[in-house]
């Protein structure tokens, strides 16, 4: 076999193809050659389409898809031919007829065994693809039909349903009704040869290829085809014309002839059984002489194999069974009964059929129709035999365990007991003595024992036995009195003996003290079944086959009736009529009654009730007063009297338990009297005082029926149960001490007795009368409402628990039930409980959740039974008023408010659901729920005014405030949230959840009020930053409910921009911020802008300016036209210019502001007249520019127009700085000065928010001429006056920053909490921001007060220690401005300390052995130290690689901020220090451990994956913290939460970067997880971009040497440094890891010239070591290199200890020599050796080292 990739033969190029071999064989032979089972003409016979190319003759025929899909329909795989199968279904349902005929020729032969394919998906796949065909070919198929039809029927019998199912409905479309016996016929020769071939003559192996299915799978194929097979010959039996049967049973006896066939009654499979006993079935019916024939072998194998109980063969075979002993007249004499059939019968009714009742019961009373007398002689053993095994099949465990086998066996054993006796009932003297003993066999020996094993087993009770033994007896009855004389004698000696043998059956059960309560209930049920038999329940009726019996020995009525009886009767029968059956019901009463009387048996009394309930007659009450006469009594009915007597006492009995029988006795007796006697007795009964529970059980009984309850009526709405059941409301509800327990046993029946009279209604009507009903519900409604006020004085829960339950229950059954006032009352009470929080109820979920539902519950039918109006004083009304009064006047946390909302949203939707749009309820309701106009105007005013502050300093509201004082400002915890934010989320919320609100918003009142509102409040909550945190948790519930996008859709955007501008125009204030927001946040401004407009007609109706209309003026000016703005221009300056007239210059400055923002056009003289005017202010109203003055003591007025004029001056110097002329300059410069004295004057002033905003404008005002004189372009400041720059240079920036520098100082000092809200916290930020411009020589010459610490040391000046002893502990104030402004003053200084320590530590002499080490600045590393202690302590919990989130504002988040801006502060100063100190500052470092503990922390704090924030997803990833510049801004404000982890990534890059000799070190010293976690980060993240940045500063280094090239090869992450002197050249290769700088800078050699090896080698170590222990980059390391090479070169001896000249820390050079040996060493060399060995010898000559 060749495959795919081996060697082809020498010289044979091309693959093998079969197309190309028949090509060949056609040459040479010229024809097709011939196989088996292919033919190469088209003929009748069998085809198979070729596969060969050259037969033109069959190919033209045959589509070239179709001839595609027939070849795949022969192979092997099981995939292929499935989806092949189903391409030919496609195709024969899409092509042309015409090219589906030319298949026709090929397709019997594939059909026939793909049809009978192993798998079934195959084969019906096939039966749909012959489907199709048959559509397409129609009559085109005749001329195949013989070869197809034998298949066609196995495939119709398939065992695969959907396989059979699909063969069916081909069979059907190909033929109709009518035809398909004609096409049976024409091929039913074809048909039975496929048949008996497969029944008589195939294997498994040969039906199926051995090489394509498996052992297991050809013998299921072959049991599938003999089924198949067997099913066939029954289809075709039963579809063949009767003509053609005489010409089918020659076939058939060919078939029947061979053993093999009769061998298949045995086989071992049941599928083949069954179809072979199914087979034979249809023989005898349809070929009955054929089945004569063959009697000899038919009947032993259908009669004797009745023990195959298989369940699929059982039903079969009992078929089988009565058909052949109808068609076979001698059957029996094939077989020998007595010890062939019979004993597997018995012991097949003996096991009860073997858990096969349902198929075999059934059967045998037709059975026994067909047995012959010498079959069953001697008939009396026989009978007994035959009735005691199937008696017997009760006891098998599939019997007991299931009720429907059960009740097949008693029915069939009914049915052949009365089948029995009707043929035993005969009128023959000779044969009447044999007849009646058989008679009473059946009865005493079989019927009686059986209903006596019934009465102990609830299951036979539970079963249809009573019904059929009813059934029986009352046909017995009617032939007694019907039939002739000597059969009536015959059935009515039958009822006599039964009833006789029966009562002393009963007797003997229930004349014992001990008798089986079982025993006695099963009585009881029989007795009542035959009392009432048309109440039983037919359920256990079962359906039974219809079987043909012939019964020839009876008479033709006889036989009527055997085939009635034969089912259970379909319509119900009476109940027996005869005096026996009375007498048997008092006997057993009397005996009852004596056993209560003597031995006080309870189960006798339980028995007697039972008795009674059926038989409540006046004869059985008579003779038991009679039997218990206790004289003549007062009540002449002796029901009554028994009643009064008996029972009565017999329920005072405090001991008796159980009651409910004697509750039926009762009504039993009830039934025999008048209305009147019922009423007086239940009236004695109620006042006798008995428990509760027996009151419950007779109200339940008396609910039974409408008879019952129409005859108790007048006791139910009698006074004296009325009151009876108030008094035991009033006992129920006792609240405090002495109250009983609501859930103890005694008191539940009380509960339910409440709620059943309250809620009972019987037409319309209420159970009790009207009057005692209301006065229940008011005694709940009071102690529900008791309960609110004293549920914290003890556990109330059950009581009030129990009191919902009965409020459910009446809403929910009682009509109208909400027209009584106190049932209205009840519902609010319940209402109230739901709303109010559970910490003033203390009530559990669950019960509130019930009392929800209660709620509801009433509210649903209190509205659907309302006239569409909401009543004053009812429940709705009052509701309202009481969520409206407790919005206004509680205190309501957030807990709270949801209590409320969810209550009151319940209660809408609940309106929301019953009512229609027509309805004004809800409406009606809303109006009374929601506050009126003053209303929502007092609770807008109760709102903390604390909110202006924001929006004012960020200047987006001018406002004033009357009386402004410390106590306004400073924040006051809220103990709930203000009654404003409160009712508008409440009246949101519920408008929005109101399912319906698109179709009832039209007739919700003033929702676009209820919209403003919560705008308002929304807007409040944004103004004071969501503080404290009641108010961000209210926002959160706001957005989580969605109520802002909800409300809106409801409203059209003009009617409510409509109302907050009116709102605006009318109050001004926060209403601004509300209309300014919206209008922003639905970006109206291009959307709806002449919407905007429209508000407002003319600019002259916002004239003359108010607070208010300034407000709305500064809202709306953004979306003006520019005509509106000049109009706006003209009216401000004319107001301006005629100040002495006006006295609103304030509002004209502003307006004029506002446009000026709106980058309204102004003309150059304008603006000078304007600026004039103002100079012409100073000198004649200098109070209104504040100079000097204490602000603390001026108006927010008087602010309020310097605040406005220091804003002109800042936008002069932004717009228009050009014009100005050099008197104006002077006039703007100067008076910039002294507002800024004037703010610095006013520190301790700062807490009010005006004064922060002058202090703010005053420096934004400077900051803009900062930038002015910082950034413009040259042309720009040639224009300015001459002096201008000289003077801003000379002489402003010194007074700006003299007074500038010490006042973040002052206000530390002057506000010492930043958490305090009257913190100046805005004044620092813009502090911030303008101290970043001030020059470094400003800071080197600071003027602040001398600070120094004691035994600080210092090499500083003394401008620049004040400087960090000053700003360095402002770097852990808790002002994040702050902070970062420090940094940047600081950082502007760093560059310049490490001059000032010079050569490093003099003092210290090389003699002394260990290294030298320097301090870093104190100042700094005192607050480092500091910093580091409060972080280790905050990240103490956290291990390396878990990341800290830290909370903006925090005090974690400044002491982390403040180390972080240390620690990068101190890695400048590293950073600009020359290489010989940057050895000492690490020294120092690696002594304190200050960077292993940073680098700790920092671990801490990175995030796992620092992405940066903000890219495009097409970028994600591709920036990181490490690839972005961190720009600490000191007014940021967005995404200041990743801030400190960006904070992090900067140090840990600039640490790696500036000190990669101390972290490597580090890394290394790690344990193995923390080194692990640290070299994953640091290779993913930072080393790329690292080694990134070190070879591009090699090829960017304007660093020359002398003799030494470098150059880089960034690909490869190498530097090569070429060192060439004299005849001497060197290469070295250095090649960054990794991991750098973790890992080790490998160095390799390149080429070498005139260089020994040892020495080489030296210098390769040397650079190794500089570039791995010096704290620098690569540049570095090679000129500490070239240095040492040089000094090598010049004659100095390497130290033999570190074989370097220049030492790789201290870069010193060997200057300790040797005595004996003259060697020198460094200083720090000889230190280590002599203290690491413990020695003082000289490390090369081993001689003591002096």
């Amino acid at each position: 076999m060749g495959g795919k990739n081996k060697q082809r033969t020498k010289g044979n190029v091309r693959p093998s193809s079969s197309g190309r071999a028949a090509e060949v064989l056609t040459r040479e032979g010229g024809a097709i050659p011939g196989f088996v089972g292919f033919d190469t003409t088209l003929t009748s016979e069998l085809s198979y389409v070729p596969a060969l190319h050259g037969a033109e003759e069959i190919d033209n025929l045959v589509d070239a898809d179709f001839r595609l899909v027939l070849r795949k329909l022969s192979k092997r795989d099981v995939v292929t031919r499935l989806k092949a199968v189903q391409d030919f279904g496609s195709m024969c349902q899409e092509r042309d007829a015409e090219d589906v005929k030319g298949v026709l020729p090929y397709w019997p032969r594939i059909y026939c065994k793909i049809s009978v394919d192993h798998d079934r998906r195959i084969r019906e796949g096939t039966q749909l693809a012959f489907e199709q065909l048959v559509l397409k070919v129609r009559r085109s198929l005749a001329p195949f039909l013989k070869s197809l039809m034998g298949h066609w029927i196995l495939s119709q019998c398939d065992m695969y349903t959907p396989a059979a199912s699909a063969a069916r409905r081909a069979f059907q479309a190909a033929f109709s009704a009518a035809k398909q016996p004609e096409a049976l016929s024409f091929c039913k020769d074809e048909i039975l040869n496929v048949l008996q071939d497969v029944l008589l003559k195939d294997t498994a192996d040969t039906l199926s290829d051995p090489l394509s299915l498996t052992e297991d799978e050809r013998e299921a194929k072959y049991m599938r085809m003999l089924t198949s097979s067997l099913l066939g010959v029954k289809r075709l039996l039963s579809l063949l014309p009767q003509n053609d049967m005489a010409a089918m049973e020659q076939g058939l006896a060919v078939l029947v002839s061979p053993v093999k066939f009769w061998k298949y009654s045995r086989h071992k499979a049941p599928q083949v059984r069954e179809a072979f006993f199914e087979m034979l079935c249809t023989l005898c019916e349809l070929t009955p002489e054929l089945a004569q024939a063959e009697a000899a072998r038919l009947c032993p194998a259908v009669l004797l194999s009745i023990d195959d109980t298989d369940p699929l063969v059982l039903p079969a075979v009992w078929e089988a069974v009565l058909h052949v002993t109808s068609s076979i007249p001698d059957c029996w004499t094939h077989v020998n009964a007595k010890k062939g059939f019979l004993p597997k019968l018995w012991a097949l009714l003996k096991e009860g059929g073997k858990g096969m009742a349902k198929a075999l019961h059934p059967n045998l009373m037709p059975f026994l129709s067909k047995l012959p007398q010498e079959v069953t002689d001697p008939a009396l053993d026989f009978y007994t035999t035959f009735f005691t095994s199937i008696i017997d099949g009760f006891s098998s465990e599939r019997a007991a365990s299931s009720s429907s086998e059960s009740a097949v066996i008693v029915t069939s054993t009914i049915e052949c007991l009365r089948f029995c006796i009707l043929c035993h009932a005969a009128d023959d003297e000779d044969a009447e003595d044999h007849q009646r003993k058989i008679r009473t066999m059946l009865i005493s020996q079989q019927l009686l024992p059986l209903l006596e094993m019934s009465l102990e087993n609830p299951t036979l009770q539970n079963g249809p036995l009573f019904l059929l033994v009813t059934e029986m007896l009352v046909s017995w009855e009617k032939r007694a009195s019907s039939e002739s004389k000597d059969r009536k004698v015959v059935f009515q000696g039958l009822v006599a003996d039964f009833w006789e043998e029966l009562g002393l059956v009963f007797t003997r059960l229930a004349d014992n003290e001990e008798a089986d309560p079982q025993a006695l209930e099963g009585i009881s049920a029989l007795l009542q079944v035959m009392r009432y038999p048309e109440r039983v329940n037919r359920r256990h009726a079962q359906k039974k086959k219809s079987v043909k019996i012939c019964l020839s020995e009876l008479g033709n009525a006889e036989a009527a009736e055997v085939k009635q009886k034969a089912l259970l009767a379909a319509s119900p029968c009476g109940s027996p009529q005869t005096c026996h059956f009375e007498e048997v019901v008092c006997q057993l009463v009397q005996l009852c009654l004596v056993h209560v009387n003597e031995r006080c048996s309870e189960r006798h009394l339980v028995f007697l009730s039972l008795l009674l309930q059926s038989f409540h007659t006046s004869k059985i009450f008579s003779m038991l007063v009679e039997l218990d006469d206790k004289g003549e009594g007062s009540v002449s009915n002796p029901a009554a009297r028994f009643l009064l007597e008996r029972i009565v006492p017999w329920l005072a009995d405090k001991e008796r338990k159980e009651t409910e029988h004697l509750v039926e006795m009762v009504f039993s007796s009830l039934s025999c009297c008048s209305r009147q006697e019922t009423t007086r007795i239940l009236n004695h009964i109620t006042m006798m005082g008995l428990h509760c529970g027996i009151t419950l059980q007779i109200i339940q009984r008396a609910c039974i029926d409408d008879d019952t309850l129409a005859s108790c009526r007048d006791w139910l709405k009698g006074s004296v149960l009325g009151e009876h059941l108030l008094c035991l409301t009033q006992e129920l509800c006792k609240v405090g001490p002495g109250r009983s327990d609501p859930a103890s046993p005694t008191s539940r029946p009380s509960w339910t007795l409440i709620s059943l009279v309250l809620s009972q209604h019987h037409n319309k009507e209420s159970l009790i009368g009207a009057v005692y009903m209301e006065k229940i519900l008011e005694k709940l409604h009071a102690t529900l409402s008791e309960t609110k006020s004293i549920s914290d004085a003890g556990n109330m829960e059950p009581l009030v628990s129990f009191i919902c339950d009965v409020a459910s229950t009446f809403f929910s059954s009682v009509q109208d039930c909400l027209l009584l006032p106190s049932a209205e009352e009840l519902l609010l009470t319940v209402f109230q409980l739901v709303a109010v929080d559970q910490t003033h109820t203390y009530l559990s979920d669950s019960l509130l959740d019930n009392m929800r539902k209660v709620c509801a519950t009433g509210v649903q039918s209190l509205v659907h039974h309302s006239e569409s109006e909401v009543k004053e004083g009812g429940f709705l009304h009052s509701a309202a008023l009481w969520v409206k009064s407790r919005l206004l006047t509680a205190t309501l946390d957030i807990k709270s408010l949801q209590y409320l909302v969810v209550a009151i949203q319940s209660v809408v939707e609940t309106i929301t659901s019953v009512c229609d749009q027509e309805s004004t309820i809800l409406a009606q309701f809303f109006t009374y729920l929601m506050p009126s106009v003053t209303g929502w105007t007092k609770l807008r005013q109760a709102l903390p005014s604390h909110w202006i502050k924001t929006p004012l300093l960020t200047s987006r509201y001018r406002g004033i405030c009357d009386t402004p004082s410390v106590d306004t400002w400073k924040f006051k915890t809220l103990n709930g949230l203000p009654a404003h934010l409160c009712a508008s989320a409440l009246l949101g919320k519920v408008t929005l959840s109101n399912p319906k609100s698109g179709d009832f918003q039209p007739l919700l009142p003033n929702v676009v009020h209820t919209v403003a509102e919560l705008l308002y409040a929304l807007q409040w909550c944004k103004e004071v930053e969501y503080t404290p945190a009641i108010v961000s948790t209210y926002h959160s519930l706001l957005t989580e409910w969605g109520l802002l996008e909800g409300l809106q859709v409801l409203l059209a955007n003009n009617e409510l921009l409509e109302t907050l501008y009116s709102r605006c125009v009318e109050e001004g204030g926060l209403w601004s911020l509300t209309l300014k927001n919206y209008i922003h946040a639905n970006n109206l401004a291009s959307t709806h802008n002449v919407s905007l407009r429209k508000l407002y007609s003319t600019v002259d109706s916002l004239l003359p300016v108010t607070p208010s209309t300034l407000s709305t003026l500064q809202v709306l000016y953004p979306t003006m036209s520019q005509k509106d703005r000049e109009t706006l221009v003209t009216l401000a300056t004319a107001g301006i210019f005629n100040w002495e007239e006006d006295d609103n210059v304030y509002g004209s400055v502003a307006v004029l502001l506002c446009c000026l923002e709106a980058d309204t056009q102004v003309e150059e003289d304008l603006v000078h007249a304007i600026l004039a005017t103002m100079m012409e202010w100073r000198n004649r109203k200098e109070d209104w520019f504040l100079f000097g003055s204490d602000l603390s003591k001026a108006t927010t007025q008087q602010l309020n127009l310097t605040l406005e004029l220091i804003r002109f001056l800042s936008w002069l110097v932004k717009q228009s700085p050009t014009v100005l002329c050099s008197s104006q300059w002077d006039f703007l410069l100067c008076a910039m000065l002294a507002w800024l004295e004037t703010a610095s004057e006013n520190i301790s002033g700062l807490w009010n928010p005006w004064v922060q905003l002058f202090a703010c404008e005053s420096i934004y005002l400077i900051l803009n001429l900062s930038q002015f004189f910082a950034s413009s372009p040259p042309d720009v400041l040639k224009n300015l006056p001459s002096e201008l720059e000289g003077e801003w240079r000379d002489f402003f920036l010194d007074g700006i920053y003299n007074l500038m520098l010490p006042m973040p100082v002052k206000i530390t000092e002057a506000f010492k909490e930043p958490d305090d809200a009257v913190f100046p916290l805005a004044v620092l930020q813009s502090l911030g921001v303008a101290l970043t411009y001030v020059p470094v020589q400003q800071l080197n010459q600071n003027n602040l007060p001398a600070k120094f610490v004691a035994d600080q040391k210092t090499n500083l000046p003394q401008p620049l220690q004040t400087l960090l002893n000053t700003f360095c502990p402002l770097l852990l104030f808790k002002a994040r401005p702050l902070q970062v402004t420090v940094y940047h003053l600081l950082a502007k200084v760093m560059p310049q300390l490490p001059e000032c320590d010079g050569e490093g530590d003099s003092n210290k002499s090389e003699d002394e052995g260990d290294e030298t080490s320097l301090s870093p600045p104190a100042a700094l590393m005192a607050m480092l130290s500091t910093c580091e202690e409060l972080c280790d302590s905050i990240l103490a919990g956290l291990q390396v690689g878990e990341f800290a989130v830290v909370s903006p504002h925090s005090v974690e988040y400044s002491c982390i901020l403040g180390y972080l801006l240390a620690w990068k502060l101190l890695l400048t100063f590293f950073k600009s220090s020359p290489s010989h100190l940057r050895a000492h500052y690490a020294q120092y470092l690696k002594k304190t451990c200050s960077l292993n503990k940073l680098l700790l922390h920092l671990f801490k704090l990175m995030p796992e994956n620092p992405i940066y924030l903000g890219q495009p997803p097409e970028m994600r990833d591709s920036k990181t913290f490490f690839t972005e510049t961190l720009t600490l801004a000191v007014d940021r404000r967005d995404n200041i939460e990743w801030e400190l982890p960006h904070l992090a990534c900067s140090v840990y890059y600039s640490t790696v970067q500036d000190l990669p000799a101390m972290v490597r070190l580090w890394w290394n010293s790690q344990e193995k997880r923390v080194s692990g976690a640290v070299e994953k980060f640091t290779t993913k993240y930072v080393s790329p971009i690292l080694s990134a940045e070190e070879i591009s500063s090699v090829h960017g280094s304007t660093q020359m040497f002398d003799s030494m090239t470098v150059k880089a090869r960034s690909a490869a992450r190498e530097v090569i440094a070429t060192y060439s002197v004299d005849d001497i050249f060197i290469e070295l290769v250095i090649q960054l890891p990794q991991s750098y700088p973790l890992g080790s800078i490998v160095v390799e050699s390149g080429r070498r010239v005139g260089v020994s090896v040892q020495q080489w080698r030296n210098w390769m170590l040397q650079l190794s070591t500089y570039l791995t222990h010096q704290n620098g980059s690569i540049m570095e390391g090679l000129a500490l290199w070239k240095n040492n090479v040089d000094k090598r070169f010049e004659g100095i001896e390497d130290c033999m200890i570190c074989f370097s000249v220049i030492h790789g820390s201290n870069y010193s050079l060997p200057k300790k020599a040797c005595r004996t040996c003259k060697k020198k060493f460094h200083s720090a060399c000889l230190y280590k050796w002599f203290t690491s060995s413990n020695k003082s010898t000289c490390p090369l000559c081993r001689e003591t080292f002096f």
